[in-house]
């Protein structure tokens, strides 16, 4: 988590670095945050539990008029895993949920800017670390998401920005090693994702 809040430090960095004018960056706003991925799981025919996580997250949104934009949220979450109500102990995965929407933004309520938004989900599990000798696979999963939030405008470039995400994630997942043969658990993560943000547009 660490090189992760470095890595997100790194990019604000950069890009608050270049200048205002350039072209390319005249209608992005980039967002720097602290988002909660809160599971909302079920699993069949094991029931499953994962734990909430709060990560860091950065959001990139382009606009293409002042109401309607689209934005790219980015982060990386390690979560607890246990089973059966707890009985099962299945470590600890790690996964990236790149979110794309497609958002509506209302602006004629001064320096409020509700939106709403739709779009897609790709998750990659990229790292598990079941306890032995259990052996975890988790499949990529593709999913629909749900978006409203606001800005607050702090003036034409700097802005406070409150979200939440429904977001629709379901794996099948392997397990060897619980019994002679290889358990497969069908698994709906569905977390909502509520970020928090400093945002700065160019």
């Amino acid at each position: 988590m660490k090189k992760l809040g470095a890595a997100v430090a790194a990019v604000a960095a950069l890009a608050l670095a270049t200048p205002a004018s350039a072209g390319v960056l005249e209608n992005l706003q980039i967002k720097v945050g602290v988002s909660g991925v809160l599971p909302n799981e079920s699993g069949d025919p094991i029931p499953a539990e994962i734990s909430d996580e709060w990560v860091p997250s950065l959001q990139l949104e382009y606009f293409f008029t002042d109401n309607i934009s689209a934005e790219l949220l980015c982060c990386v979450a390690t979560h607890d895993v246990t089973a059966a109500d707890g009985a099962v102990d299945l470590g600890e995965v790690t996964h990236f949920p790149p979110t794309v929407t497609l958002k509506y933004r209302w602006t004629d309520f001064g320096q409020f800017q509700p939106y709403v938004g739709a779009g897609v989900n790709f998750t990659a599990f990229i790292d598990d670390e079941p306890p032995a000798p259990l052996s975890i696979d988790y499949d990529q999963s593709f999913g629909g998401a749900l978006q409203a939030g606001f800005d607050y405008r702090l003036d034409d470039h700097w802005a406070l920005n409150l979200d939440v995400r429904r977001i629709w994630i379901s794996t099948d997942v392997t397990i060897t090693g619980l019994g002679p043969t290889p358990v497969t658990d069908s698994v709906d993560v569905n977390p909502w994702v509520v970020s928090t943000s400093v945002g700065y547009r160019f």
